[in-house]
């Protein structure tokens, strides 16, 4: 079986943690029952470009109950769970590539083997592999691919920045914006795994703490409230001016980034841009403070002006942190190295929340397989029978049933819909 992991020694402690999680995605299990039976992928080459974790694991088992040759690359060089890595090449037979802390060139390597697989059908998070497919190496082959689903807002941005330039060449799900999707992994599934990155990095107490919310997305609404219900003052910053309206109504203080970095201790980051922390914002925070990211590429905080300030850099204070040493002796930690937070010092999203994401990239993916043919190459929505599907599956796994319309009630919506 071709892969690249840490060591297949870890197999059978990554197989404990699979089935853990398998225990709470009860619609992905659902769905791949039907899969196991009808194998409604027979044959189909699939290249996963995720985070590799347990709840990765689960859907890269459920395209192989249905019928996929699946291959898994990491999203991320310090998302992978190198005992799940391990058990989905040991014990499931699912080619990985896949290192926790691989350097630049491996990553990229792995990348490649991904696209070696031929697949018919891509899935990425961060649109990484999408951007390789479309590089001039591999456009001929782009041509083979029949559709991709893309997991995360970054990656959105990024394919339909490619849609706009007439430079996209394969048909996009954007899974991110699915309902099912953004409102729950975004949200309480960032909101929660964030502080979980943060807690176990630093082991802060949040109550009491002013902590400021860069972005205020779905990941950004998310992690704001749970650091408010933590105890903790939320200062939000925003460039967006609903999303900035939003914020205040929702009693949080919004402000410029120029006046929250004299007076933040933690700084989360949740943006998709760059630099959204840099040298003027170090310059003006105080002794102590505590940076990190919980957007996808670790690009939002400018650490290279941070190395240039920095007199001194000390690594490992404690796993995860990183202290920079700025004139006046104030000293500025950063978690993770600047990548995703949740990831990197946590498990990120908890699988109750995977669970809707994950079937939404699965039956995404069999949507594909069967309309390929009329779909045009740009970036398409969940079709809204998924969504709806997956919601009434997700409420039923917690035994909760919600009413229906009436007759008359239907009659009456309806009349509204033609004008009368």
């Amino acid at each position: 079986m071709p892969h690249d992991v840490t060591s297949l020694k870890l197999a059978p402690q990554g197989k404990k943690r699979i089935e853990w999680a398998a225990q709470d995605m009860p619609v992905l299990e659902e769905i791949k029952d039907r899969f196991t039976k009808s194998k409604p992928l027979k044959g189909l080459k699939v290249s996963c470009c995720l985070h590799v974790t347990a709840e990765t694991a689960n859907l890269v088992r459920v395209l192989k109950a249905g019928g996929a040759n699946v291959l898994l690359c990491a999203s991320n060089p310090l998302s992978t769970q190198d005992d799940v890595a391990a058990a989905l090449v040991k014990s499931y037979g699912i080619k990985v590539y896949a290192r926790t802390g691989e350097d630049r060139t491996t990553y990229y390597k792995h990348l490649e083997a991904a696209l070696k697989h031929k697949p018919e059908v891509t899935m990425d998070d961060g649109a990484d592999l999408l951007s390789l497919l479309h590089s001039n190496k591999y456009q001929k082959q782009a041509l083979q691919v029949k559709g991709s689903m893309e997991e995360t807002t970054t990656g959105v941005i990024r394919l339909q920045a490619m849609e706009k330039a007439e430079k996209l060449m394969v048909p996009i799900i954007a899974v991110n914006d699915a309902k099912t999707k953004n409102m729950f992994d975004n949200r309480y599934g960032t909101g929660q795994s964030t502080l979980d990155g943060i807690i176990r990095a630093t082991d802060l107490l949040l109550a009491g703490k002013t902590v400021v919310v860069v972005g205020y997305g779905w990941c950004g609404r998310g992690f704001a409230m749970r650091a408010r219900g933590m105890g903790a003052n939320v200062i939000v910053t925003e460039v967006d001016q609903i999303k900035g309206l939003e914020a205040v109504m929702d009693g949080f203080r919004v402000m410029p980034m120029s006046r929250a970095a004299s007076v933040g201790d933690l700084f989360c980051t949740l943006t998709g841009d760059i630099h959204v922390l840099r040298k003027e914002h170090f310059k003006k925070m105080k002794d102590g403070a505590t940076i990190c990211n919980s957007g996808h590429f670790d690009v939002e905080i400018d650490i290279p002006a941070l190395k240039k300030l920095s007199r001194k850099f000390r690594k490992n204070v404690r796993d995860f942190v990183d202290e920079y040493t700025l004139p006046g002796n104030r000293r500025i930690y950063l978690l993770g190295q600047g990548r995703l937070i949740n990831l990197a010092a946590a498990e990120g999203h908890p699988a109750s929340v995977m669970d809707m994401s994950f079937s939404t990239q699965v039956l995404a993916t069999e949507y594909v397989l069967k309309n390929h043919k009329k779909l045009l190459n740009k970036v398409y929505y969940v079709p809204e029978k998924i969504e709806n599907w997956i919601a009434k599956a997700k409420l039923k796994s917690f035994g909760i049933s919600i009413d229906k319309l009436t007759k008359e009630q239907e009659k009456y919506l309806a009349s509204w819909d033609i004008g009368t």
